[in-house]
């Protein structure tokens, strides 16, 4: 039977202009976008917006009945805290739909200085548990909270019967080994974090060498991947790094792969999840409309078709050829021994 709940927002990437009308046109309910600015975690150059372009998707968003959400979810530097409260000013001025927030002083700023601005908790507040949430929404005013990708299913659901604020998750995209908003490791090799830089791996710090025979990653000076003249070179990230241990090597500490959560979505759809986001507004506008093209397709089917749901083939193939790595997985939503 079909299920009865509403279907969860589809929450789509925008790293530039291009890329929200992508998802606009391909299907996207929802779509969040970052300034040009270390305020929001995917700082990289060429991408995010500025107040003409923010403008600009707004109304085109608008026009076409979808929202638009303002990511400002990196730590505020206590130098220059001015940097990131403008941000929250700016959001409010731009008329977005809600900010997605980390840092709870940022929180508490935005609460007073724009009390009709909806506040979003950002997966980098790495808010796992209700208590949490709630606590969030009572000093705050919290709306929303977008989980960090290390609960199973029955987690999720545990999370939603216990708090009144919507919850979202993430459903297809690149993951990460550690808990989002606590990572420190990319500190280690460049002196940036990309929890208040906004990137992994500072653009500044990475290099490309080209051998005879190989093509050469290197991320401030220090050689994270080696890939073959045939292989697809990834970015190089320490966590994603092929290194040698013991005389072998190897994926040291996570290998590549997508979340890709297709065929839980009339759980996710039962168990009241609010919203569902993809990853990746460091990705181009191509890999935006294929993936909101193929999730769009498959949510619909799954809220009409309910347990009866199946994964069409296509839908499969066209997230495959946009994944990262060579492999996707449930993440931790499924954990059958948990």
């Amino acid at each position: 039977m079909p299920s009865n709940r509403t279907l969860p927002e589809l929450v789509c990437p925008a790293g530039n202009l291009p890329a929200l009308k992508a998802a606009v046109d391909n299907g996207a309910d929802t779509v969040y976008l970052g300034l040009k600015n270390n305020t929001n975690a995917r700082n990289f150059a060429g991408l995010n917006f500025d107040a003409t372009s923010a403008r600009e998707g707004i109304r085109y968003a608008r026009e076409r009945g979808r929202h638009v959400l303002l990511a400002i979810n990196t730590y505020a530097q206590g130098a220059d805290i001015g940097r990131w409260r403008a941000a929250i000013d700016e959001a409010a001025d731009l008329g977005v739909d809600a900010v997605i927030v980390a840092d709870i002083g940022l929180m508490d700023y935005a609460a007073r200085r724009h009390p009709d601005l909806r506040l979003h908790m950002s997966v980098q507040g790495s808010a796992t548990n209700y208590e949490a949430i709630n606590l969030a929404h009572e000093l705050f005013g919290i709306r929303r909270a977008v989980l960090p990708r290390v609960l199973t299913l029955d987690q999720v659901r545990h999370v939603i019967e216990n708090t009144a604020v919507e919850i979202e998750v993430f459903g297809f995209g690149s993951l990460c080994v550690m808990v989002e908003g606590r990572c420190l490791l990319s500190s280690y090799a460049t002196g940036e974090s990309p929890n208040t830089h906004g990137v992994c791996s500072p653009a500044r710090f990475v290099r490309w060498e080209h051998g005879a025979e190989s093509l050469d990653a290197r991320l401030n000076g220090i050689l994270i991947d080696r890939y073959r003249k045939d292989e697809a070179a990834g970015y190089p990230t320490l966590c994603k790094g092929r290194f040698q241990v013991a005389d072998d090597t190897y994926y040291a500490l996570e290998e590549p792969t997508s979340l890709n959560v297709m065929e839980m979505l009339p759980q996710l759809i039962e168990i009241g999840v609010a919203a569902i986001k993809v990853e990746g507004r460091q990705r181009s506008p191509a890999y935006t409309a294929q993936v909101t093209r193929a999730l769009r397709e498959a949510l619909d089917a799954a809220g009409r078709e309910g347990s009866r749901f199946t994964v069409r083939p296509g839908w499969q193939q066209a997230l495959a050829k946009v994944s990262e790595g060579q492999q996707q997985t449930l993440g931790a939503y499924s954990r059958p021994w948990k």
